[in-house]
């Protein structure tokens, strides 16, 4: 059965696939991670699993 607010939710596949990676959210959890994909993006995922872990705690503490 489908909930009350489904169409409020899914109205983001109206838009054609190739817009979905433009489009933002405000969903703070969400907003808190893009800062987290981004900063790794831009390092590539260099260092060792501790280091990535370290930094992904920082730039969640400061998101």
């Amino acid at each position: 059965m489908p909930g009350k607010d489904q169409d409020v939710l899914l109205t983001f596949y109206d838009f054609p696939a190739e817009h979905w990676k433009h489009l933002r959210t405000t969903n703070p959890i969400e907003s808190a991670f893009a800062t987290i994909r981004l900063r790794h993006r831009r390092t590539k995922g260099s260092g060792s699993r501790r280091t990535s872990l370290a930094m992904m705690f920082k730039l969640g503490q400061s998101a």
